[in-house]
Formats: C-alpha cells, sequence, structure tokens
C-alpha cells in the first residue's frame, strides 16, 4: 500500500497520488488506496481542497478486467465513487493519459475535473458487450444531455480534452507538462472563491429537459439498428439513460445495475471478453522475453490474391503499408488486383473514403508473379 499510495500535504491542498503501472487499473488495492488517501485529507482540518491524481502514463484507464467475474472485495468502485462524491471538501480529479470506463466515472464523482490536451476519456464497456456499472450511464446524461451520451456510451467513443471541455466533462485544461501544479493552483481558486461542491448526481436539468421526448430513443435506436444488430450491450445501454431521464439518480443506479448484471451474465457479452482477451495474449509468446526487440514491418509480401490473399492485402493497403501481391499467372493476378480496386471503389461510392484514398492505396501494391520481389518484404504472408 505505501508503494501504491502517496498523500501530500502543500498549502491547504491535499495531493493523493495512485501509483500502480502499468495502467493504475481500479483493482482491490487502488480502490482502497484511493478511499484512504482521499479519507485523510477529508479529515485533516488544514486540508481545504483535494487533487486526486495518478502517476506515469495515465488517469484510472478502467477496470481490472482481471477481477470480471470474481467476487468483488470491499470497498466496490460504487462505494469508492460515493465516498468520494459525499466529501465536503472539493475533490479534484487531474487526468492524463485516458480516463476510460471506471476511470471516467471516477472522475465524475470528483466536484471538478482537469485535465491535460491529450487526455482522452471515454465509458468504451460496450466493446465487451458490457455497459458502465458504477454510474456512467446516469452522471454522464446529466453533463453532456441524453443525445450526446446515447453516441458516446452505446458506440464506446472516446473523446479528446477539448471536447470534452466543450462538453462539460471536464472543467479546465492544464499546461501539458505541469498537471499537478495546475490542479493545485485551481484547488486554491475554487477555495478562494467559496465555489460550491458540485456533485453530477444533482445536475438534473439536461435530463429533465429530455422528459416526455421518447423520439430521442426512438430516432437513436432506428439510426443504429443496422450497427447494433445481434449485440444486448447498446439497447441496455439505451434503457439506462431512459432510466436517466425518467428516473430519480438513484432508481436509475439500481437500473443501470440490473441491466449490468444481465449482460455480465450473457453468451454475448462472454464472448466479447474472450475475443478482447484472445487479441491481447497474442502479444504474449511463451518462452519469448517481454524485453525482445520488435522488427518494424515498413513493407509486406502476401502470396495469393484470392478473397483472402486481397483481404489481407488491404489490410496493410489501409494503413499506408507497401505490399507486394504474388500470384501464379497474370491473370489471376488482374482478377485479385480489379477485386481490390472494386472493392475500395464501393467504399469511396459509400463516403467511407475519398477518391484520393483510393488511388494512394492502390499506389501501394506491387503486384508480380516473381517470387523474387518479396526480397526486400519484411512479413511475408
Amino acid at each position: 500500500m505505501s508503494d501504491l499510495l502517496k498523500t501530500e500535504f502543500n498549502d491547504g491542498v491535499g495531493v493523493v497520488t495512485i501509483d500502480s503501472p502499468p495502467v493504475n487499473a481500479l483493482g482491490y488495492e487502488v480502490r482502497r488506496g484511493i478511499v484512504n488517501g482521499v479519507k485523510r485529507c477529508a479529515e485533516d482540518a488544514a486540508i481545504k481542497a483535494i487533487v486526486l491524481v495518478c502517476a506515469g502514463k495515465t488517469f484510472f484507464a478502467g477496470a481490472d478486467i482481471s477481477e470480471f467475474g470474481k467476487p468483488m472485495k470491499d470497498p466496490s468502485l460504487g462505494d469508492v465513487l460515493a465516498f468520494i462524491e459525499d466529501v465536503r471538501k472539493p475533490v479534484i480529479a487531474a487526468i492524463h493519459g485516458t480516463a476510460l470506463g471506471g476511470g471516467l466515472e471516477l472522475a465524475l464523482c470528483c466536484h471538478y475535473r482537469i485535465a491535460v490536451p491529450s487526455a482522452k476519456v471515454g465509458l468504451p464497456e460496450v466493446n465487451l458487450g458490457l455497459l458502465p456499472g458504477a454510474g456512467g450511464t446516469q452522471r454522464l446524461p446529466r453533463i453532456v444531455g441524453p443525445e450526446i451520451a446515447l453516441e458516446l456510451i452505446a458506440t464506446g467513443r472516446p473523446i479528446g480534452a477539448r471536447e470534452a471541455l466543450d462538453y462539460g466533462v471536464i472543467d479546465r485544461l492544464a499546461d501539458e507538462k505541469s498537471l499537478r501544479n495546475d490542479a493545485e493552483a485551481f484547488a486554491r481558486e475554487l477555495v478562494r472563491s467559496s465555489a460550491p461542491l458540485v456533485r453530477v448526481r444533482d445536475q438534473n436539468e439536461k435530463v429533465v429537459a429530455a422528459r416526455g421526448k421518447p423520439e430521442i430513443f426512438t430516432e437513436f435506436r432506428k439510426k443504429n439498428a443496422k450497427a447494433f444488430r445481434g449485440f444486448k450491450a447498446p439497447e441496455n445501454i439505451v434503457k439506462c439513460i431512459e432510466a436517466a431521464v425518467d428516473l430519480p439518480f438513484d432508481e436509475g443506479v439500481k437500473r443501470e445495475r440490473e441491466l449490468f448484471m444481465e449482460l455480465m451474465a450473457s453468451v454475448e457479452a462472454a464472448a466479447q471478453r474472450h475475443v478482447f482477451f484472445a487479441e491481447r495474449q497474442t502479444s504474449k509468446i511463451p518462452d519469448i522475453p517481454a524485453d525482445t526487440p520488435t522488427r518494424e514491418i515498413k513493407a509486406v509480401g502476401v502470396i495469393g490474391a484470392g478473397t483472402m490473399g486481397g483481404g489481407i492485402a488491404m489490410n496493410f493497403l489501409n494503413i499506408g503499408a507497401p505490399v507486394t501481391l504474388v500470384e501464379r499467372n497474370a491473370e489471376a493476378l488482374d482478377r485479385g488486383v480489379g477485386v481490390i480496386r472494386r472493392n475500395y471503389e464501393a467504399s469511396a461510392r459509400k463516403g467511407k473514403i475519398s477518391e484520393a484514398d483510393v488511388e494512394k492505396r492502390m499506389g501501394l501494391i506491387r503486384a508480380t508473379t516473381d517470387y523474387a520481389d518479396l526480397s526486400g518484404a519484411d512479413l511475408i504472408i
């Protein structure tokens, strides 16, 4: 705990620093450290405001996914958030890196938020087949309104600090290199001005304004019907935001929890979590040291220009990697390159890419029937 938590006092401001590499995930020890640090500051009469900041490369990047499916040890994330929100001194979240999922939910429970311009915030749980389970679906609509909350939570799209500032998700931008100093200065400014303790849970204006407007949700469902088909999480997220509009905060949180647990037990969420872990496991090859230098891939060779080969080639072309495409004869080669071009032209007609993008990507293809042309490739598939 002593290595994870540092509590410092500076001219009336208590600074609680959490250092739990690599991403300050909100596991049990981190949750306990947050409560202990904030409680110490809250009980010290000399401390007038509290700054919550993280060491390392990021703010709390989200829940500890290794705890998924296991009994939650107290304090739960919900307990931590409620504790912070009820502190009778200003608590300021100082954000760098990313504040995703539980990290943003925690920041929304602080009374004020300051972030560096490069920071990103978001609620991406939908990508795991889940929804924010610690009040995120109830608090975010109270800041940005239900329309924007639907877009951000149901798609999981993160936003940059400047966009978050425009939406009111954060209150101030800090200098990129002086987050802590700027956060402390912000805290003192709040104390001097006797600024109110802003609890997001009490900000009801935007959700009340949406009551009696079911078309907000009807139109969102209709617009995204194709994209969300086959997935339960987006629909449950919509139901949660409907609850944020129609119910008192505590009842909305209860509804959120019910819908979260429904997803946790679903086959769809289990499958999406499996994919999430499997993708990350591919980079952890047994018996190869973690510090083994990786080889930079600048050029790729693909043998075979059929359906699979063409699709593989397009993946590399999409990221700007030159591709040498090899086939047994010129006829098969021309056919494969033609399919790639038609696929890109179809994307251009739909507005997904520009005509210039089509030509740029096609210009990265070196079509050949000579295997010797693969000699310059860093990777051959």
